[in-house]
């Protein structure tokens, strides 16, 4: 390295990278300064160089001093010890010392009291949260989320009908065919320890996963603009269970808060999605699989008019960034939840599942945010079609075959109807109690369906009670109207129901 090509790096200013300072004195301070650039991805340490990138220059004295404590500092101050590299480059101020520390490959680094650093920007800082040192262990392969014993659970919590209709499924025999306890056998296949279920075990297969972690859910809300601040919304839903249930839940909220076309379909066909189902299913399943469950956080499906994203707690390994994963890398975080996994949700295992999704929708963005700890899949929504004298509304309940809309339904009708609403009249093809309306739509929060659907639809004397002197019955039903069947009748390509 001449003095222009140091000088040229040096104009770079200092950052998670590269780092300056223009003495060393004491082994605990170059060895914290080791340990954050081999827990970060490795790095450049500039001895000579002032913090703001001028030269300070070290003679030959400072040199042989500096060499000789930086070979104590790399094997007797840090664990394991690192092996970084040196090179003196003689500028017209002196010596400077460029130390060139790899990414460790035995991560986690720590000092010689026991302290793990890591770089944060241009600083470095002391890591100290029990969830970050997990993760750093978890980066480290020495440690997985998905295999961590979850304190107070046991066999009695695993729903026995769904295990047991999964392990003959995958082994081909019964669970109790060799005369092992439930304990031992959940032990054989990575579910547990033989006294408490591991993480895996209970987001795959407890009754109630969410009374031993509360956080593990999606929170599902849809938006009628494009900003997350917006007081309104069209839809929300915090979806929970095991996994295969929220991967089930959750697709439904993101289809019902969707738009269907009608594309080169019959037109009495009721269209197709917006975006391929294919992409959204591989990224929603790739969120629940992949996500850190050390930070104790939950998915977040955010449905905006112009977009879809789905947001998961945890970045990205440091062996991977947004293009290997778009190549199709892979790196299995949570190992024993992604073997078992694989058999109950729509997921091959083989990293191609981005590669899948952007396939089938190339309209899709990916946003490492490391500061933050999380990872954020953008889908863009396709732009609403334009048809002359059609609404917005209106468009959404035909899939683009507005012609068959009655003048006298469209102006009166369509505007107010939200997508919740259109869902609902699909829904009531006959008459249907509460909660037979709330299965067909895939909704277990009664208050949302009551508030989003229910009460709307009948405030527009779209759907009527069949016992309207008797709201609360427990026999009560609800119907369309004939403002609601004609309106319905729209999007089955204008054929209203038989009476």
């Amino acid at each position: 390295m001449t003095e222009a090509d140091l000088l040229q790096l040096l104009a770079r200013g200092e950052d998670s990278r590269q780092q300056f300072k223009s003495d060393f004195t004491n082994a605990d301070g170059l060895a914290a300064e080791l340990v954050a650039f081999a827990n970060s991805g490795g790095g450049r340490l500039f001895i000579g160089v002032h913090d703001n990138g001028t030269i300070a220059g070290l003679n030959a004295t400072d040199v042989q001093r500096i060499n000789q404590l930086l070979g104590n500092a790399s094997s007797q101050h840090v664990r394991p010890a690192v092996h970084p590299t040196t090179q003196n480059v003689a500028t017209s101020l002196g010596l400077v010392i460029v130390v060139t520390v790899p990414d460790g490959h035995a991560k986690p680094y720590q000092d010689n009291s026991g302290r793990f650093w890591v770089k944060q920007g241009a600083d470095k800082r002391q890591v100290t949260a029990r969830e970050e040192l997990q993760r750093l262990f978890q980066r480290a392969g020495l440690l997985f989320a998905d295999v961590v014993p979850v304190a107070g659970s046991s066999s009695a919590d695993i729903d026995s009908k769904s295990f047991t209709a999964y392990f003959e499924k995958r082994y081909g025999r019964r669970a109790d065919a060799d005369g092992q306890s439930l304990d031992q056998v959940l032990q054989n296949i990575g579910l547990g320890d033989g006294a408490e279920l591991n993480l895996a075990g209970v987001m795959l297969f407890a009754e109630r996963p969410q009374r031993f972690r509360p956080a593990f859910m999606i929170k599902a809300v849809a938006f009628p603009g494009t900003v997350l601040h917006d007081m309104r919304y069209l839809d929300g839903e915090d979806i929970d269970g095991t996994l295969p249930e929220q991967f089930t839940r959750a697709f439904a909220f993101i289809k019902r808060n969707l738009r269907h076309v009608q594309g080169d379909q019959g037109f009495n066909s009721l269209g197709q999605l917006e975006i391929p189902e294919a992409a959204l299913e591989e990224l929603l399943v790739n969120a629940l699989i992949h996500r850190d469950y050390f930070t104790s956080a939950s998915i977040r499906v955010l449905v905006f008019a112009d977009r879809v994203e789905i947001i998961s707690p945890g970045h990205l390994p440091d062996s991977l960034n947004i293009e290997a994963i778009r190549r199709g890398v892979t790196n299995r975080r949570n190992p024993t939840l992604t073997d078992h996994a694989v058999q109950l949700l729509p997921y091959r295992g083989l990293g191609s599942g981005i590669r899948r999704a952007v396939g089938a929708w190339p309209q899709v963005e990916f946003d490492e945010d490391v500061r933050g700890n999380q990872f954020r899949v953008v889908v863009v929504r396709p732009p609403m079609p334009e048809i002359k004298g059609t609404s917005e509304v209106a468009l959404q309940m035909t899939g683009g075959a507005t012609g068959k809309v009655t003048p006298q339904v469209t102006p009166q009708v369509a505007p107010q109807v939200t997508p919740q609403v259109a869902a609902l009249l699909v829904a009531l093809d006959v008459d249907l109690s509460r909660s037979e309306l709330m299965n067909r739509l895939a909704l277990r929060d009664r208050w949302n369906f009551a508030d989003a659907y229910l009460k709307p639809a009948l405030a527009d004397q779209l759907i009527e009670m069949t016992i309207p002197d008797k709201p609360n019955s427990r026999l009560q039903r609800y119907r369309l109207t004939a403002k609601g069947d004609a309106l319905r009748a729209a999007q089955a390509g204008g054929t209203e129901r038989e009476p």
